[in-house]
């Protein structure tokens, strides 16, 4: 039978660090449930969008060019090959991530002018 995914409960069980795990797959892309307490790395996705739903906190999404914040219940997608950054604005975010199953991460380096840039 199929059951279902209590996503407070998953999220309730990383206190503090970052927690990536696969909830489910729909067709071609799985639906990840992020916990953060500090910033990922700079990447991008040559194969694939990414999209964000904040759950709990706030989530902010560094570009190039600048960042934007997402509120709980506030949804962004990320074209492919964009390079981004996700962190918590505060001690911590819970987010739902989709992308493509088995999508590519290339680390990249911060962009000029950002801390950690060279």
């Amino acid at each position: 039978m199929i059951q279902p995914v209590d996503v407070g409960a998953v999220a309730g069980g990383t206190l503090q660090g970052y927690s990536n795990q696969i909830l489910t797959s729909v067709n071609d892309h799985d639906v990840h449930l992020s916990v953060m307490d500090g910033p990922y790395f700079w990447h991008l996705h040559p194969d694939s969008d990414e999209t964000f739903l904040v759950i709990e906190g706030v989530l902010t999404i560094d570009f190039d060019d600048g960042s934007v914040d997402l509120l709980s219940g506030q949804l962004l997608t990320v074209p492919a090959g964009m390079r981004h950054r996700t962190r918590p604005h505060g001690a911590r975010s819970v987010n739902l991530t989709v992308e493509k199953t088995d999508a590519t991460t290339v680390r990249c380096e911060a962009p000029r002018g950002w801390p950690g840039s060279s």
